[in-house]
């Protein structure tokens, strides 16, 4: 048995709002600092995109400097707020790896699991994308090990969250590409996303979805119905703490723990024994 971490929207920026620099920053401290102090410690993390805030270069170079304080390998994945040469300029293999195409997409390799990274980003727009080129190489790259239990990890969710202003449209062509090609392979246990900045999980392609909390701040759960060419003033993020995933891989199954970052107060202790039924 082994874990691994994910985070995602981490947000880092750079800009001339020293409360969003501040905030995502401290945020994203406590959360690799919730990660580093679990039992066991993940083996590595990976970072489902939107990395930064605005794909700079100077962003990355920030995101950069936090990252290296901490000795577990991370592992990067984009999202629709960044910019992959800007990415790469900063980050290299291992910890970020292009195709031939130049999309970010690679694999990280265990003796009996395989977590696959996919590119979800469609430069310029918030949604998401999965071209036929980005379908090739997932196809390609599955088929390689058609045993092997897959978590698949991509930034944008292919699911409805019921928080109507951030759903994707169900039939968009990318969600119904990657539908058809994880229909067809059996090993992927679990999808993993981000961007929703909110937990949630949803069935689609035959495997379960999990979207996690972001390390930036979360979405407000809202489920009315929304108007989007109507402004009407409701509250659509919330400063609730930093979260992050934990995906523990074991006997051929992968179970996903959603978690709150934060030095929390212990509340019981394990001071006598007992016996299980």
């Amino acid at each position: 048995m082994f874990t691994i971490a994910q985070i995602t929207d981490l947000h880092i920026t750079t800009s001339e709002a020293p409360l969003d620099q501040a905030r995502n920053r401290d945020r994203l401290h406590q959360t690799l600092r919730s990660i580093e102090a679990l039992r066991p410690r993940p083996l590595a993390i990976i970072a489902t995109g939107d990395l930064v805030d605005r794909g700079r270069i100077e962003e990355y170079a920030a995101l950069k400097a936090i990252l290296a304080q901490t000795d577990l390998p991370i592992y990067l994945g984009v999202g629709n707020h960044d910019n992959r040469l800007a990415a790469l300029s900063q980050f290299s293999a291992p910890n970020i790896v292009s195709d031939s195409h130049g999309f970010i997409q690679y694999t990280l390799e265990f003796e009996e699991y395989r977590i696959v990274i996919c590119d979800t980003l469609d430069e310029g727009r918030e949604g998401g994308a999965f071209c036929e080129q980005r379908a090739e190489w997932l196809v390609q790259t599955l088929t390689d090990r058609p045993g092997t239990p897959t978590l698949i990890a991509l930034h944008h969710p292919p699911i409805a969250s019921g928080i109507r202003w951030m759903d994707p449209d169900p039939s968009a062509e990318w969600i119904l590409r990657l539908d058809r090609i994880l229909s067809q392979h059996s090993q992927v246990c679990a999808v993993t996303t981000g961007h929703l900045h909110r937990a949630f999980v949803r069935r689609f392609a035959n495997s379960l979805v999990t979207v996690s909390p972001a390390t930036s701040i979360q979405l407000t759960l809202d489920l009315s119905p929304v108007d989007m060419r109507v402004p009407d003033g409701r509250e659509i993020l919330t400063e609730e703490p930093p979260g992050f995933m934990i995906h523990m891989f074991d006997a051929g199954e992968i179970t996903s723990h959603f978690c709150v970052s934060g030095p929390w107060p212990t509340a019981v202790n394990y001071t006598h024994p007992f016996v299980k039924p």
